[in-house]
C-alpha cells in the first residue's frame, strides 16, 4: 500500500451491514508485505449458491482454473484470498498450491474442495508457497465475523491506495436484502471481465444460473467499461455470493432470470458494480484525475464502445489530461486509429460543454481560455460524436502521471 492516498479516494466510506450467513476473517501471513494483512476468509452457510466471471487472458493464474472448474456445481462455502502473489504462470507448482489451499480451506470449512474458491493477487511467475498461510485457515473459519467488511476489503490490496468497498440494501418481495462488495485493483486495469478481484454477498435466495445472468449482464457497463492502462490481468476475478438467508424473512426464491421480482435487486446489483468499477479507475495508479469517455453516432454500440476504449486507453490522450491540456488532435488520432467506421469530417469533439471540433475541423467558437480552465477540474469528461449512426457507449478511465511510471518501474524491487 503507498504511502500517499489517491486525491480521487472516497471522502467517506459507507458503513457496510452484516450479511446473514456470511463470516469474515484476515490475517497477516507475511507473502510479500508486512506488517499488514494480506490473507481474507470469507465463510458461507449451506446453501449458499455462486456465479462468477474471470480474465479473458490466455494465461490464467491457477486460481482461476480452480474457480471454473468448481463453478458448475454453484455451491460456495469458503473463500480465500491472498494479496503478494498471484499464483499465475507458476505451471504444476500453481496447480498443487491449489490443490493443498483448497483442501485446507475445505477441511477448515468441513465441506467439499468443490465448495472453496480462490483468488490471488500480486506478482506473477513467483512460485506460492501455501505453507505461509494453509495453517492459519482453520482459525480464520472459527474466528469469522459478519461486520468485518472493510477489513476483507484492505486484506486483498496490492499498490491500491484505499481500500474499496458499496453496499445497497432493498426490497426483494416483502423482505429487506442487503449486496454488499469490495474490490482491488489500481493497475493491470483493462476490461476484459474482470479487471481485478472482487467479492460481492447478498442474503438474497438467488439460484445459481440467475446469479450468473445477473452478474454476466451487470459487468458490461461497469466492470468491463473501465480501463487504466489497457492491459488484463492474469488473475480477475468477480465472483457474487447468494446465501438465501433472506427466504426466513419472506423473500420469494428467484429461479428464472426473467423473474419481474428481480428488477430492484438487478438495478442496486449495477450500482454495487459500477461504484465498486470506479473506485478501481479512480485509484488508478499515480491517478490524478478520472476521465470519462463517451462515443455517440458510431454505427454500433459495439463500435461505440471500441472508439471510446481507444481513446480512454490512448497514452497520448491521457498524458494530455495528465497535463491539463485540451489537446483535442489527440482525439481525432484515436477515434481514427481504433479500426472502426468514421468519417473525418463529420467528427465532433468536446470537452465537458466546450465544442472544440466540429464537422471535420476547429469549431469557429473554440476557446483555449474556457476549456484549459476545464481541464484543470479533477472529473474530466471527452465525448467524440462520429456522425454515422446511433451507436453509444460510456468508459471510464484516469490520466496517465509520472507517479504510473515509478510505481510499475520498481514495482517488484
Amino acid at each position: 500500500m503507498s504511502a500517499t492516498i489517491s486525491p480521487l479516494a472516497p471522502k467517506k466510506y459507507p458503513k457496510m451491514p452484516a450479511i446473514e450467513g456470511v463470516r469474515i476473517a484476515t490475517a497477516e501471513a507475511g507473502i510479500k508485505y508486512k506488517n499488514r494483512t494480506d490473507l481474507l476468509a470469507m465463510v458461507f452457510d449451506a446453501g449458499t449458491t455462486v456465479a462468477g466471471v474471470f480474465t479473458k487472458s490466455k494465461c490464467p493464474s491457477a486460481p482461476v482454473d480452480f474457480c471454473r472448474q468448481n463453478l458448475g456445481q454453484g455451491k460456495a462455502r469458503v473463500l480465500v484470498v491472498n494479496s503478494g502473489n498471484a499464483n499465475a504462470f507458476t505451471g504444476k507448482k500453481g496447480r498443487a498450491s491449489t490443490a493443498m489451499t483448497g483442501e485446507a480451506a475445505a477441511k477448515a470449512a468441513g465441506c467439499m474442495p468443490g465448495e472453496v474458491f480462490l483468488a490471488s493477487t500480486g506478482v506473477i511467475g513467483e512460485p506460492l508457497d501455501t505453507g505461509k498461510f494453509s495453517h492459519l485457515l482453520a482459525g480464520l473459519v472459527k474466528d469469522g465475523k459478519a461486520e468485518l467488511w472493510t477489513e476483507a476489503a484492505k486484506a486483498i490490496m496490492t499498490t491500491d491506495t484505499y481500500p474499496k468497498v458499496a453496499t445497497a440494501t432493498i426490497k426483494l418481495g416483502d423482505a429487506d436484502v442487503t449486496i454488499n462488495g469490495i474490490a482491488k485493483g489500481a493497475g493491470m486495469i483493462a476490461p476484459d471481465m474482470a479487471t481485478m478481484l472482487s467479492f460481492i454477498a447478498t442474503d438474497a435466495p438467488i439460484a445459481a444460473p440467475v446469479l450468473q445472468d445477473l452478474l454476466s449482464r451487470g459487468t458490461a457497463k461497469t466492470f468491463n467499461a473501465v480501463t487504466v492502462d489497457s492491459d488484463t490481468s492474469t488473475s480477475d476475478t468477480l465472483l457474487i455470493f447468494a446465501t438465501g438467508a433472506a427466504a426466513r424473512r419472506g423473500a420469494p426464491l428467484i429461479s428464472d432470470p426473467k423473474d419481474a421480482r428481480l428488477g430492484a435487486f438487478r438495478r442496486a446489483l449495477g450500482k454495487v458494480l459500477k461504484s465498486l468499477a470506479l473506485q478501481v479507475v479512480r485509484d488508478g495508479e499515480g491517478a490524478r484525475k478520472q476521465v470519462e469517455v463517451t462515443v455517440t453516432g458510431a454505427k454500433s454500440a459495439r463500435s461505440a464502445k471500441r472508439i471510446a476504449l481507444s481513446i480512454a486507453n490512448s497514452p497520448l490522450v491521457k498524458t494530455a489530461v495528465a497535463g491539463e491540456d485540451a489537446n483535442w488532435g489527440r482525439v481525432v488520432m484515436a477515434v481514427g486509429k481504433a479500426g472502426e467506421p468514421a468519417d473525418r469530417d463529420l467528427l465532433s469533439i468536446w470537452f465537458g460543454d466546450n465544442r472544440l471540433a466540429h464537422e471535420g475541423e476547429r469549431d469557429p467558437g473554440y476557446s483555449e481560455e474556457a476549456t484549459s480552465a476545464y481541464m484543470k477540474r479533477d472529473e474530466i469528461r471527452i465525448r467524440a460524436d462520429i456522425g454515422l449512426g446511433r451507436g453509444k457507449a460510456t468508459v471510464w478511465t484516469c490520466d496517465l502521471t509520472k507517479e504510473y511510471v515509478a510505481i510499475n518501474g520498481d514495482y517488484r524491487s
